[in-house]
């Protein structure tokens, strides 16, 4: 099931590893901005209706909603090296056919493949996951978070200034060498996870997600075109409801589901993925309305009259303020626990664009609302992992954030939908162009603001963080006596030492607990005396891995009864490692 033989390469790797697949997160950040600073031409460019080229950037996060547990599930099965090499291939096609058309379905059509970037971010956790040690884990994934914010920074202005001089189809063709060359890098640097779960790929469930997403969109975007009341309208809207119920009760019966919708049933995991999806809405809103602001011309007596460069670098530091809030976060989080840190961020983001709606008449306005927006996103984006992993058994923390950050993706695709509508349907008519209005702006940001207040509700309702045990678990650890403390408190689990090829106790080595899927059911470190104890999630087969520095790895095969006994087993490690 798990060969540990890969465990070498990695050693090795791991300096370049997290940097390489940091560089894969500033390619999904390019994918998601790329557009952004030519939204408010794109009419004109595919020659259509505002509310059909809403359907650009829509496709897009649609898309990256569905790929990313799709790609995440087909990564646990076959891979995640080799699905992220296919989601960054996919992607570049994407790219490809986009920058060789005008025409509006053959856009979408490359749009949607471009989404195929976001199975990236998972993947790229979920490699981190597999082969770092515990202590390097966690700055890691701050990183990969950070650079999705970094590259959506950097690339706002790069675009502009790309779409400024040249014709805007090159944005395409610099998006597909990223992604040639994050391809490239991912081939030379990062070996492929030993992970392997059992099962099959749900392939319904995927359709079933796919179709109720798109059915819930479409007439979001078009029902002013079709009329709110008309059977149109509320059939599409009636056949999502009906599609996702059924794909619901599905998931729930399915042995290896698409999405594990069992984790939702704790109170705080629903309340964590509901605040979730109103932190997406109020991300995706800025970027929709700050650059079209800047950019109208000032005759219409409300625009900022900017160019795209000045306008991509204006809205830049929403990205990068982001980035700056990951350590103060992390000093936040420890002190208050991540509940308050999502609280203060759901705050800081209300004064956003509570002050935005009075932020719109100079251009240095809408830098002081991307800054206080960009650290309030960046507050809350940071505590929703922490709040998911802090509320699910170890078992369970790939699915519940797998999850989680589906919720974050409908959040941004039904915020791109909505703001597209709203604009399209509030702008006014100038010689054949649709010029967006200042009480379409203020609309986009009331509706942020009311997502906002709804999210900061829904948080104030979590329950305060179990970290008690956690605490415990980590200090026994730590302890000589660790091994008897753990047996005492855990009894349904796997007990026993870490011993080295002479039989001597191995301190602070890694043991890692994986379940008949492949996914990781625990982990912990050995103690001074080599002891580790570990619980199970249930009865039934597992792997257990251990590695150290200076030593060989080593895995071991045992089954777990499931009752309240445990079971002892030594883990010997061979000599001195090869790449030691």
């Amino acid at each position: 099931m798990t060969h540990t033989t890969t465990d070498q390469p990695t050693r090795r790797a791991s300096g370049a590893l997290v940097p390489v697949l940091a560089f894969a997160g500033i390619v999904v950040a390019v994918m998601q901005t790329l557009l952004v600073p030519v939204i408010k031409d794109l009419p004109q460019l595919l020659d259509t209706e505002p509310s059909n080229a809403t359907w650009v950037l829509t496709s897009t996060l649609l898309s990256g909603a569905v790929a990313t547990p799709i790609m995440g599930r087909l990564g646990d099965l076959y891979g995640k090296r080799r699905m992220l090499i296919l989601s960054l291939a996919v992607m570049v096609v994407g790219a490809l056919i986009s920058a060789l058309t005008s025409q509006l379905l053959t856009m979408i059509a490359g749009r949607t493949l471009q989404g195929f970037a976001m199975g990236a971010i998972p993947l790229g956790i979920g490699l981190m996951r597999d082969m770092l040690p515990r202590e390097k884990l966690g700055s890691a994934m701050a990183l990969m978070s950070s650079s999705i914010g970094v590259g959506g920074g950097l690339a706002l202005p790069l675009a502009a200034l790309v779409a400024q001089h040249a014709d805007w189809h090159a944005l395409f063709y610099g998006a597909a060498g990223l992604g040639v060359l994050s391809i490239v890098l991912t081939l030379l640097i990062v070996p492929e996870s030993p992970m392997r779960a059992e099962g099959s790929f749900d392939v319904l469930g995927a359709l079933g997600l796919s179709t109720g997403l798109v059915l819930l969109l479409l007439p979001i975007t078009k029902g002013s075109d079709w009329g709110w009341s008309s059977g149109t309208t509320l059939g599409l809207f009636a056949a999502s409801v009906a599609v996702l119920l059924l794909w619901g009760v599905f998931e729930l019966r399915t042995k290896a589901p698409l999405v594990d919708l069992r984790t939702t049933a704790r109170r705080e995991v629903l309340l964590t993925n509901l605040a979730s999806i109103m932190v997406g809405v109020s991300f995706y809103v800025v970027s929709l309305v700050l650059p079209q602001l800047l950019q109208l011309p000032k005759a219409t007596g409300y625009g900022l009259g900017q160019s795209m460069v000045v306008a991509g670098l204006l809205v830049a530091p929403l990205g990068l303020t982001m980035m700056f809030t990951a350590p103060v976060y992390a000093r936040l989080s420890a002190k208050y626990g991540p509940k308050v840190t999502l609280i203060l961020g759901m705050l800081i983001i209300g004064i956003g664009y509570g002050a935005g709606l009075g932020l719109m008449s100079a251009a240095w306005q809408s830098l002081v609302i991307s800054v206080v927006l960009g650290a309030g996103i960046g507050l809350a984006y940071s505590s929703l992992p922490a709040l998911i992993v802090g509320a699910v058994p170890a078992s369970e923390t790939g699915a519940a954030n797998g999850l989680n950050t589906l919720m974050r993706s409908i959040g941004t695709s039904v915020s791109s939908a909505v703001i597209g509508m709203v604009l399209a349907n509030t702008a006014n008519h100038v010689g054949g162009m649709a010029i967006p209005t200042m009480h379409g702006f203020r609309l986009s940001f009331l509706i942020a603001t009311a997502a906002v207040a709804v999210g900061l509700l829904l948080a104030l309702f979590l329950p305060k963080p179990n970290r008690p045990a956690q605490h415990t678990q980590l200090r026994a650890s730590s302890e000589e006596e660790a091994g008897i403390a753990h047996a005492e408190e855990v009894l349904r689990g796997f007990r026993g030492r870490v011993l080295d090829a002479d039989g001597a106790p191995v301190a602070r080595a890694k043991v890692t607990l994986i379940d008949r899927r492949g996914r990781q059911a625990g982990a912990t470190v050995s103690a001074e005396d080599g002891s580790y104890a570990l619980v199970v999630p249930a009865e039934g087969a597992y792997v257990l891995a251990a590695k150290a520095a200076g030593h060989g790895p080593h895995a071991a095969s045992a089954t777990h009864a499931g009752d309240e006994r445990p079971v002892d087993l030594d883990l010997p490690l061979p000599g001195e490692a090869l790449s030691a």
